[in-house]
């Protein structure tokens, strides 16, 4: 068995060490900030013990690792009626991509690209105002991650809003095909909001325990989802949670994962561990460079790979 607290700090070390640190998301003013020399790791191993490394408790916005707890949130409400209205399948496009939506009649391919995450939005919307919505989803990650101090970042919500043309043409385009039940600026008004969720690696790597314990909150204690629908959230986010590079982030890593334009990445090693890694730095595909560059070697150390079973 690695050593774990050592491989943490390790690959900090070296992490922090590579001058070419890809290119922080801009179409977003908030994140062009961004100092891409932050470097932050946490592993949550599956007998509780925490081992973190870098800006571990550094808040960012958490983009779209937050589709993960929408989605398991939606689930909850509606059950697999959410298969009607969103597919399951890799989209092999960028995750702002409208093509697939008119040749596929306005079912998004899956709940990780935008289109699919703004028909989770509408799902738990469900007949609320926005911020009801919001503040269920936020009361959800907060229980989830066992911190209530986790909060919204306003300033990226409102940067979301001000620049999220793509998203509103998405929205409006599903509600043309009768795929959104409320109105397009109320489902963007969810949406916009979860992105903008602020976490840190501990924070998050906490919150997604649920889906290293096969859907229990801990061992022993409340059932989050049932384990059939934890393998099922697993399983999409190694087919589809890192966009058009999902297969080569299943290739190289071999663990669901969930990125987003933060430079954060939520990967679960099921009934192992649970780890979240934060990078600004971002690659061709949107994912953060660094941070897959990291959990490809906690794979080949640890061999948590789902294929090395």
């Amino acid at each position: 068995m690695a050593d774990i607290a050592r491989l943490v700090r390790d690959i900090a070390d070296e992490i922090a060490a590579i001058p070419e640190r890809g290119d922080v998301a801009t179409y977003i003013p908030p994140l062009a900030t961004i100092d891409p020399g932050h470097f932050g790791l946490c592993i949550v191993t599956v007998d509780g013990a925490v081992h973190a490394a870098g800006d571990t408790d550094e808040p960012f916005s958490i983009q779209s690792v937050s589709k993960v707890f929408a989605l398991t949130q939606a689930l909850g409400k509606i059950g697999d009626t959410l298969w009607r209205r969103v597919g399951r399948e890799p989209s092999g496009t960028p995750f702002n991509s409208i093509v697939q939506l008119e040749r596929e009649q306005g079912i998004p391919r899956n709940p990780f690209i935008n289109a699919g995450a703004l028909v989770v939005a509408d799902v738990n919307l469900s007949g609320h105002e926005p911020r009801v919505a919001i503040g269920e989803l936020l009361r959800f990650v907060r229980y989830l991650a066992d911190d209530d101090t986790i909060a919204i970042d306003e300033k990226v919500a409102r940067a979301e809003q001000a620049t999220g043309f793509r998203n509103v043409a998405l929205a409006n385009y599903m509600k043309a095909f009768g795929n959104l039940t409320h109105p397009p600026e109320l489902t963007l008004g969810v949406y916009f909001h979860q992105c903008a969720i602020a976490m840190s690696c501990r924070q998050l790597a906490m919150a997604g325990r649920y889906l290293m314990h096969g859907g229990l909150y801990e061992p022993g204690g409340a059932r989050v989802v049932s384990p059939q629908r934890a393998r099922r959230i697993n399983a999409l986010m190694l087919t589809c949670g890192h966009y058009d590079a999902s297969g080569d982030f299943a290739f190289r890593v071999g663990l669901p994962g969930k990125s987003g334009v933060g430079g954060g990445i939520l990967a679960i090693a099921p009934g192992q561990a649970s780890i979240a890694v934060w990078s600004p730095g971002l690659n061709e595909n949107g994912n953060s460079k660094l941070g897959t560059l990291a959990l490809e070697k906690i794979a080949e150390v640890t061999g948590w790979s789902v294929f090395d079973r």
